[in-house]
Formats: structure tokens, C-alpha cells, sequence
């Protein structure tokens, strides 16, 4: 017995897993241990706001596929404790039309979404019926330069998340 999609079902797809993404209470040993053990290079270290003013700092360890393990440290995780699940979501790469679209199906099919432009990508968070948390993330059209260029310091940013500094270092998003 096999199921087909729907006619109207686009033909577009998602292309690749963009990321994994977990929370962790010590970035410090995170990061040691998939750069320097595993062999992942560490790619980007932003530090950010939510929109409710939650400081958190969330870095990027590159598979060679061009996809990544990723990792959360919350400000606030001893007041306010995040799960750590596996994954704490995963995240797909898809284009902006194809991202649309999968917004307009959860929309029509009464799923909640949620949009975040975070300025090197813009991702689109839904639950699936089994509380598994999934992203589709369009890049931007410069994102391997934005990450070019941030690259070089993100150990830099990690130092000072770590010394206590919270200033954002994305000044690609509104905050």
C-alpha cells in the first residue's frame, strides 16, 4: 500500500539537512569536543537576543557536506531549562519558494508556524504530530560570504561569551 502526494504538491524538495541543532550547558567543552576530537571545524559562534531579550549563543560545527552540528547555550538555563533532546530539532535546506510552500500547507492544515529572519537564513519552525521539532531554512542569497567572513573570529566570539560578554554579533537580523 502506497500513499502519493497530493496533485497540487509542489515537485520542489527539500535539498539537504542543514543542521542539528542541540542545547548544551557548556560551550566551552562542546566546542573541544567536536572540533578538536571529533575533527568538526567550529564555523560560526553568534551571539543573539531573542525577540523576548533571551541572550544565547548558538554555534556551528561543518560536516563536509556543508551541513552542521549545532548548539545552543541559553543565558538563563539554570532558571529557565531548556530540554536536551537528540536532536533538539533538525533543520532542512530548502529554497525560499519551497520554504513557502510548506508554509502554506502547515497554515492550510491548521499547523502553528514560526518565522525568524535571522539574516544569513530565514527559518521556518513547525511541530510535527509527534512533537518533533523540525526547520526549514532558506539561506540567503550571500550566506557562504556572511559565513566567510565571520569565520575567522568565531573562536574569538566564543571567548567572549564564555568571559561573560553578551553583545550581538549579528548585525544581520533585527533585534
Amino acid at each position: 500500500m502506497s500513499s502519493s502526494p497530493p496533485k497540487s504538491a509542489p515537485r520542489a524538495r527539500v535539498n539537504r539537512l542543514h543542521h542539528a541543532a542541540w542545547v548544551t550547558k557548556d560551550m566551552e567543552a562542546t566546542r573541544q569536543f567536536y572540533e578538536e576530537v571529533v575533527g568538526l571545524p567550529m564555523t560560526a559562534c553568534w551571539k543573539e537576543k531573542t525577540p523576548a531579550g533571551v541572550e544565547y549563543c548558538h554555534t556551528f560545527f561543518e560536516l563536509g557536506d556543508g551541513s552542521a552540528l549545532a548548539f545552543f547555550d541559553w543565558q538563563d538555563e539554570d532558571v529557565n531549562p531548556r530540554g536536551r533532546k537528540s536532536p533538539g530539532h533538525l533543520a532542512m535546506e530548502c529554497d525560499s519558494e519551497t520554504q513557502a510552500a510548506i508554509k502554506a500547507r502547515h497554515d492550510a492544515a491548521g499547523y502553528k508556524t514560526r518565522q525568524i529572519d535571522h539574516g544569513y537564513c530565514v527559518s521556518l519552525y513547525v511541530t510535527d504530530p509527534n512533537n518533533f521539532h523540525l526547520e526549514f531554512t532558506a539561506d540567503a542569497v550571500d550566506a557562504k560570504e556572511i559565513f566567510a567572513n565571520h569565520t575567522p573570529n568565531a573562536h574569538e566570539y566564543l571567548r567572549q561569551w564564555m568571559a561573560g560578554d553578551r553583545t550581538v554579533n549579528n548585525n544581520f537580523r533585527d533585534h
